[in-house]
């Protein structure tokens, strides 16, 4: 028997571990990530969401979870769309922004953002830093308020990484993936002009690169330091026996495109953000 959806404002420890798991199941079987790394994050630290679980049989077969910032934003493990599940969430909220992930189920909302992950292979001709600009490693104690006012003014208009509190940074820095020198940042006459965060998937079977945020402040645009950011950040994942780099990029973002794809990035697939609202 196929019991309905059922809604939970917390997990209890037993349940956490019943979704860390169909994680872990539907991320082997995939061979990618069964949800976003902030969504999953909120799992793996009991912090409060609204979770949808639906069993058979006793046993957890699917798993959302949902976040509020202006909407409800929806995602469920392994990247799929469910209607029935769309069907109970528009109940509690009258907009709903539902995230696929390389999916082919039919949705029939309105596409409003489109992510596309990008690899390359390694390694790539490396851009030296301008002369005069002093490149150096992120170091904890001293660079966060600096990195933080740099990161969301380059991404003022970005949904979510422009809007980043000393919470989230510290949150990241102490996650067991985390590795300042990894972390690079570029200054020019004193001032921190652009940082390229990389990030290294240990855990996974290939062990590829991802650069994580790389921003520009807007003062020093137009001085071709993403190429420069970039290509160091690829260098550092080199050094570090990485053969493979990811990376996410916004359909929309013409300029940042044209830059990946000038250094090799392709697309390997696209994540796409649908609305519904209740009619």
């Amino acid at each position: 028997m196929n019991d309905s959806w059922q809604c939970a404002q917390s997990l209890s420890a037993e349940q956490r571990l019943e979704v860390l798991n169909l994680l872990n199941r539907t991320e082997a079987a995939l061979g990618r990530e069964a949800m976003d790394e902030g969504r999953r994050r909120i799992v793996v630290h009991g912090w409060l969401a609204e979770d949808w679980l639906k069993y058979r049989d006793g046993v957890l077969e699917k798993y959302a979870l949902l976040t509020l910032s202006k909407y409800a934003t929806i995602e469920m493990c392994g990247g799929g769309f469910d209607p029935e599940l769309l069907e109970q969430v528009l109940k509690k909220h009258p907009v709903v922004d539902w995230w696929t992930r390389d999916s082919h189920d039919k949705c029939d909302g309105e596409v409003i953002r489109t992510l596309q992950l990008l690899r390359l292979k390694l390694p790539v001709p490396v851009v030296e830093v301008p002369e005069g600009a002093v490149l150096r490693n992120f170091e904890s104690g001293r660079d966060e308020m600096t990195w933080l006012a740099q990161n969301n003014a380059a991404f003022a208009d970005h949904p979510e990484q422009g809007e980043w509190l000393p919470a989230d940074l510290n949150e990241r820095t102490r996650e067991p993936w985390f590795d300042p020198s990894g972390f690079l940042l570029l200054e020019i006459d004193g001032q921190l002009a652009a940082s390229c965060w990389t990030k290294v998937h240990e855990l996974h079977p290939d062990r590829f690169g991802e650069i994580y945020v790389i921003s520009v402040d807007p003062k020093f645009q137009g001085r071709n330091l993403g190429r420069v950011m970039v290509t160091q950040g690829l260098a550092s994942l080199r050094r570090k026996g990485v053969n493979d780099a990811v990376l996410f990029v916004d359909e929309s973002n013409i300029g940042a495109r044209k830059l990946y794809e000038s250094l090799g990035f392709r697309v390997e697939r696209e994540d796409k953000l649908y609305r519904f609202t209740r009619s």
